[in-house]
């Protein structure tokens, strides 16, 4: 029992509102962190997209995620695993700023420093990019700024004085227990708090609403302000001189795509080919800025600009298979399409390359540096500087305006896109990128064959229903292709006419399927007489390797 006069504790009340706040405070660092980053993109559109804090952020994170990660990502999501990295960092960044803003609650002081940490990472991370320069830090720094303030105004109202209660009337008759008294007073601190007493939650509203404005506006209007530096326009202005040497006309019985449904196309549209690469941002370079370096061991190293280059009287026009080395058995990192070219041994050979070298570093307009035997860019036929796919000029995400290409290797070892330099040096003195990251130094394509159709689990009508897959093996082209269905013997399936050793060939079974569920597996020979091995393989170090095998259902 209270006593008359004793004071009622007023804990519970000022406990709920704490509570009360917190989910505002939370708030408040989700808005604090999405002022940061909208005034970042904005700062960003006045140096260059590659400067913005997610980019400079993200492409650290893919250079210190481990191998075994990249590989789950590619394998998992594909060509969407750039996508799935920034939702990601998206994801980890909000519920970082969550918890900034419960801290901020406590101490404006903590909470401002939370924010500042993740500016200084931002900055460390544009300034540290291979092409990254001092001034490629502003954004975070003025973001984190702006986040800063942000976060301040928006705890502000949170953290005000909650206002003393009124003391009780002294005429005022109490109960003999007192129990009345304590209990009025109780209530009017509970109606205090749940009016807001200890924080203003109109101004927290309309705060929060401007800084939703600011990071839209800013966020929205760098985004749009970055477009500048695009240069599709550019790519659409250009036009492909004609090749000194033509692709050869295909033979009858080259595509038998159109003759069975779900099989692979021979040539792969631009929109469909496959792009694995570390770039979050794809490097827009301006045919008139276009510089090639050749560096290290030539007699007589020079630069081209892309008119140079088109200017050429040798470029050559070949179709050639690319695949990465990232493709898991029976997966679809493959394409095929016609390429225009300056031939890379030609180009090597009149700036005098020296016989003591053995590896050519080339290096990305981002900062990429990739290792290719310089034997194999000397000896292999259709090895080229590719400046055109598929009648145009290359697109900007697979290399605008020049990338090279050597079939017959896997791209991490051959297929710089964006090309600005080759380095002629040694495998001893320089270890590029992936090599740095222990995959193989060189790294010739296996044999490889897939099944596409029938597809998967996918059931269909039982009876007579082709089997079709492509194979390849650059440079050594696939001479053979077999099919297993269950435990049954292995049968040649008929190959699409051969039109040059780097393309792939498509194959087909005619097959008679019983009902039930079937396993289909599928091997190839290249024209070496090698056999495609049934030992499985992941792709790190040097590539896959195994049989493919689908389960079918026919019904």
């Amino acid at each position: 029992m209270t006593v008359q006069g004793s004071r009622p504790t007023s804990g519970a009340p000022a406990t709920a509102g704490r509570r009360g706040r917190r989910p505002l405070a939370a708030l408040a660092g989700l808005l604090a962190a999405a002022v940061a980053l909208g005034v970042g993109e904005l700062v960003a559109a006045t140096i260059g997209p590659s400067s913005s804090p997610v980019v400079a952020v993200g492409d650290s994170a893919i250079t210190l995620t481990p191998e075994a990660v990249k590989s789950f990502a590619i394998s998992t999501f594909g060509e969407d695993d750039k996508i799935a990295l920034v939702v990601g960092m998206l994801v980890v960044i909000a519920l970082y700023a969550l918890v900034i803003g419960l801290v901020g609650l406590r101490s404006r002081r903590l909470g401002a420093a939370g924010i500042a940490l993740f500016g200084v990472v931002g900055v460390l991370a544009a300034v540290t990019r291979p092409t990254g320069g001092i001034v490629d830090g502003l954004p975070s720094l003025v973001g984190v700024f702006a986040g800063i303030v942000a976060l301040l105004a928006l705890l502000a109202p949170l953290q005000t004085t909650p206002p003393a209660p009124a003391a009780a009337p002294a005429a005022r008759p109490a109960t003999p227990s007192g129990e009345g008294a304590a209990t009025r007073l109780r209530d009017a601190l509970a109606a205090g708090d749940r009016k807001g007493a200890g924080m203003d939650r109109r101004r927290f509203f309309l705060t929060s609403g401007a800084a939703v404005g600011v990071a839209a506006v800013a966020g929205g209007g760098g985004r749009l302000l970055q477009q500048r530096f695009d240069v599709a326009g550019d790519r659409q202005d250009l036009v492909l001189p004609r090749p000194a040497s033509p692709a050869p006309v295909l033979p009858a019985g080259a595509d038998l795509s159109g003759e069975v449904e779900g099989l692979t196309p021979l040539f792969t549209p631009n929109r469909e080919f496959y792009r694995v690469d570390t770039a979050i941002t794809v490097p827009q370079i301006r045919p008139t800025d276009y510089r090639l370096a050749l560096t290290g061991m030539f007699d007589s190293p020079r630069s081209y600009t892309l008119a140079d280059l088109f200017g050429r009287d040798d470029l050559v026009e070949r179709d050639i298979t690319l695949s990465c080395v990232s493709n898991e058995v029976g997966g679809r990192l493959a394409g095929t399409a016609r390429w225009l070219g300056v031939p890379l041994g030609a180009l090597l050979r009149e700036n005098g390359v020296r016989a003591g070298s053995t590896q050519l570093v080339c290096r990305s307009k981002d900062g990429m540096t990739i290792g290719a035997p310089t034997r194999s860019a000397l000896e292999v036929q259709d090895a080229m500087l590719a400046l055109g796919m598929n009648g145009e000029p290359l697109p900007v995400e697979h290399g605008f305006p020049v990338r090279m290409l050597i079939p017959g290797l896997y791209g991490y070892v051959s297929a710089c896109k964006w090309i600005t330099g080759i380095e002629a040096t040694t495998f001893e003195a320089f270890d590029p990128y992936w090599v740095e990251r222990d995959w193989a130094a060189e790294a010739p394509i296996k044999v490889f064959s897939r099944v596409d159709t029938p597809a998967p689990l996918r059931a269909f009508p039982a009876g007579r229903r082709p089997i079709a897959g492509v194979a390849w093996a650059q440079t050594r082209g696939i001479a053979r292709v077999e099919v297993r269905v269950d435990d049954a013997d292995w049968v040649d399936a008929e190959l699409s006419t051969q039109v040059d050793a780097d393309l792939w060939r498509q194959w087909v079974l005619p097959y008679d399927f019983t009902p039930g569920r079937h396993a289909v597996t599928v091997r190839a020979t290249d024209g070496e007489g090698r056999t495609q091995t049934e030992e499985r393989a992941r792709p790190f170090p040097s590539g896959a390797t195994g049989w493919h095998t689908v389960q079918v259902v026919a019904r």
